[in-house]
């Protein structure tokens, strides 16, 4: 018997390219044939029994099909700590259905890293995408998220630059780490290897992540007629990705708000396309509108719920408990050291055990240097938190570049000017900077998504704004500055309140949106106020009125 010949790149196209064509024909006893060697392979891989699978109910995705080595990762210590780690960290002290966690976000997201890598796999055989390319894409949607730490976000974008704002570490970082510890510590090497994953297929995982991990910057885990696949899980061409698909469905559920897009749509018409001698993920022509949706989307979940003033500021009283807190608290390293909170990022030993129970830990505590950490976190329960006295307009990111500090000694600052009041310290005020965007910064992302027509599948064009529509915005970014009082001091707030202003005014901003003091009244509640003070002043005549 012959022994099997493996194919090269040039074959399989070629031969994806017969198949192609004999498909349309449909014809019985046609005279291309397939020669014996090259019929003994599927396009993908050498055949092979099919894996057997297991089934998840999702309530997002409903029931999904999870490969075993998948499986195998998730049950992994590594991967269950994503369990007690909230996916939208501080939300749902302000929103309670959105208690969901990184856990099943992740199952989630590797279930549609799944789907789209077939469906193109499916779409367009010439691409010669592998069954180790569906697993690879697959295996780094559902480990993409583990190196989060406490509330998610929180922990790297909040919390570390406060304690070492030289540091700049990102759970990217963390989730190539944490992948190969998990598979260090749970001997999952040879389960690779059952699959034909081999160092490169490692590598590709770990670059779908976190980027170039190579000196040169380069990604190597792929060839260059592969790139596309980098863009499914973490589109850093354009932000659509399998990431964002899942969370705005899985966030707007818990939060009970309301969205349109459907991803669902959307996967049906990605397709891959030379751009430039560089393989890029493009959509249809006619999904441009519902592609704005798609950022739009994003900008209003950032608005109405993940930047909301009240989770901003228990956000913040939280990361300072945080601070406070990290010096006494210990974790156990893999050589035995014991490591402070910001130091366990080095060590993934240690890093097992960060997850939001740290919060239970300082509140459960009886150690008195974290005293101060427990008072702030049950102000937080018991809902005396910071008090807001207003926020900016929204203004453009690039007319105030000042640190969030920077901005709390001017308003403090400002209180100089006020007689028969006390002075202001910076640890009297509490800022925060809240920039929305439609994902890249002030760019417009449309202008960076390749799209095709119905008639010409393999040609990408691009679309300027005005093509699309005259009804689009004109910026797509804002920025603004939210401004409370640590104290609840009705004096305290006010003298805030008026700091605030002044500083607004040397800044050359508008007069700030008001929080409840000296509030800006619409013409309506103008109208219905001077009611209620005519009523109020008008002489009672009741014991005169018939009933």
């Amino acid at each position: 018997m012959a022994q099997k010949r493996i194919l090269s790149q040039e074959e399989m196209i070629a031969l994806a390219k017969r198949l192609k064509s004999q498909s349309y024909e449909n014809e019985e006893g046609s005279d291309n044939e397939v020669d014996d060697d090259l019929s003994q392979q599927s396009l993908m891989t050498q055949s092979r029994a099919p894996p057997q699978v297991k089934i998840f109910n999702d309530p997002i995705h409903g029931h999904i099909e999870m490969h075993p080595l998948c499986v195998k990762v998730i049950d992994t210590p590594q991967f269950q700590r994503l369990r007690y780690i909230k996916q939208l960290g501080c939300t749902f002290y302000v929103f309670p259905g959105a208690s969901h966690t990184r856990f099943e976000h992740s199952i989630g997201v590797g279930h549609l890293a799944w789907q789209l890598v077939k469906s193109i796999q499916t779409r367009q055989p010439e691409l010669c995408i592998t069954d180790a390319d569906v697993l690879c894409v697959s295996l780094a949607g559902l480990c993409h998220d583990l190196g989060h730490g406490v509330l998610s976000h929180v922990f790297d974008n909040e919390f570390l630059p406060r304690v070492d704002p030289e540091k700049n570490w990102k759970h990217e970082q963390g989730s190539v780490d944490m992948f190969q510890h998990m598979i260090k510590e749970n001997d999952l090497l040879p389960e690779f290897r059952k699959y034909d994953l081999f160092e490169d297929d490692m590598l590709f995982i770990k670059e779908q992540i976190f980027g170039p991990i190579s000196n040169d910057s380069k990604l190597r885990g792929r060839s260059p007629e592969k790139k596309f696949l980098y863009e499914i899980v973490a589109n850093k061409r354009n932000g659509i990705d399998v990431d964002k698909w899942d969370y705005f469905a899985r966030d707007s559920y818990n939060l009970g708000v309301s969205i349109s897009f459907d991803y669902r749509r959307a996967m049906n018409f990605v397709r891959a396309i030379q751009v430039n001698g560089e393989w890029q993920l493009c959509t249809r022509d006619k999904e441009v509108d519902n592609t704005y949706d798609m950022f739009y989307t994003r900008h209003m979940l950032h608005k109405r719920a993940y930047q909301h003033k009240t989770v901003k500021l228990i956000e913040s009283m939280i990361v300072e408990a945080l601070v406070k807190a990290d010096k006494y608290l210990r974790f156990e390293g893999s050589d035995g050291k014991m490591l402070k909170l910001s130091e366990t990022v080095k060590d993934m030993a240690a890093y097992t055990n960060v997850t939001d129970y740290v919060i239970q830990q300082i509140k459960l505590s009886n150690d008195p240097d974290l005293q101060e950490s427990r008072r702030i976190l049950q102000a937080v329960e018991k809902r005396q938190l910071y008090k807001c006295v207003g926020r900016t307009v929204p203004f453009p990111i690039v007319k105030l570049k000042k640190s969030e500090e920077e901005i709390q000694v001017a308003i403090a600052k400002c209180s100089s000017i006020f007689r028969n009041t006390n002075q202001l310290t910076k640890d009297d005020v509490h800022v925060r900077k809240v920039s929305l965007n439609y994902g890249m910064k002030d760019k417009n992302p449309i202008e960076h998504i390749r799209f095709y027509y119905k008639y010409d599948e393999n040609r990408a064009i691009a679309f300027k704004k005005g093509e699309v529509s005259r009804m689009l915005p004109e910026s797509f970014d804002e920025q603004f500055i939210l401004v409370s009082s640590k104290s609840r001091d009705k004096e305290e707030i006010s003298h805030v309140k008026e700091c605030f202003m002044e500083w607004c005014k040397r800044n050359n901003l508008p007069k700030p949106k008001s929080a409840k003091v000296h509030e800006e009244l619409t013409p309506m509640k103008v109208k219905r106020t001077n009611s209620e003070i005519n009523t109020l002043q008008a002489p009672s005549t009741s014991k005169f009125l018939n009933f």
